[in-house]
């Protein structure tokens, strides 16, 4: 049988090389209109944005879920390694074998299953329950855990639509402090640029950071949930009792898109017409 053990994830290059690359990109600009890094710094205004957008989306949000998004912070960094192609023949190895010896010969091998989705579905089509009941069962556990991923991508949403209007009240608390003392007329510019720090914190945190990352939970939540998709029409596909060979091509849809002879011909063609 197809080994389905856990799903190994590897570094996120596009968040980490995305954040690097827009940061260095922002910074670069600055620079080159000698911009100096010291006038970025800011502790005040790191304050004002962070403190204030947390407490914000803490008004907004239960705790229990921010807690939760927090906790998925991480797997913001790494990304799960594609699975679908072993899914696959794991599914097709178990409809070899139930179309053999009868889908009650999977009792054991069902329980083994690592993967929870797989093991609870399998087990229902094993104890025969009816097939659109396994389909009601398991869609309704899909959702939960898509609400789940979407819930938390909105607490990162919300951090981001509140951080810029933080980092306006930030500039305006500064300009406050500034516009309290004139005495001394060669501090008011330093002073006002200071104030504007903030804003900068509040903006880049929305759009570099919390924004983005309520976007890629989102992704995430679309990604389970094809590959819970594709566990699922398995597993139904097996209690219908259908060829392995027929569930091979019905799940091959959920398989990352590669391209096919008629493209290769189609693209090699047009490359030659363009030499010629």
């Amino acid at each position: 049988m197809a080994a389905q053990g856990r799903v190994r994830s590897k570094l996120d290059l596009g968040t980490t090389g995305g954040l690097l690359l827009a940061v260095g990109g922002i910074l670069g600009g600055y620079y080159l209109e000698h911009g100096r890094a010291g006038d970025l710094m800011g502790a005040s205004a790191a304050l004002i944005v962070l403190g204030g957008s947390l407490g914000a989306t803490l008004v907004a949000n239960p705790l229990s879920l921010v807690r939760r998004a927090v906790r998925l912070t991480g797997s913001l960094l790494r990304e799960p390694a594609d699975d679908s192609a072993a899914l696959l023949e794991t599914i097709v190895d178990f409809a070899t074998r139930a179309r053999k010896a009868g889908i009650v010969a999977l009792e054991q091998e069902a329980m083994e299953v690592e993967d929870a989705f797989l093991r609870k579905s399998l087990t229902l089509a094993v104890d025969g329950v009816d097939l659109q009941e396994i389909r009601s069962s398991m869609e309704l556990d899909m959702d939960v855990v898509e609400r789940r991923w979407e819930d938390a991508a909105k607490v990162y949403e919300s951090a981001g639509g509140f951080a810029p209007t933080i980092g306006i009240i930030g500039a305006v608390l500064g300009l406050i402090t500034v516009m309290g003392d004139l005495s001394d007329i060669s501090k008011v510019g330093k002073g006002i640029a200071a104030a504007f720090v903030a804003t900068i914190y509040g903006v880049g945190s929305a759009n570099l950071l919390f924004l983005p990352a309520g976007h890629k939970l989102r992704l995430r939540a679309a990604a389970a949930r094809e590959r819970q998709e594709l566990i699922l029409e398995g597993v139904c596909s097996i209690a219908e009792g259908l060829n392995p060979k027929m569930i091979r091509s019905k799940l091959e849809a959920y398989l990352p898109a590669r391209p096919g002879p008629v493209e290769k011909r189609t693209s090699g063609a047009a490359g030659a017409r363009r030499a010629a």
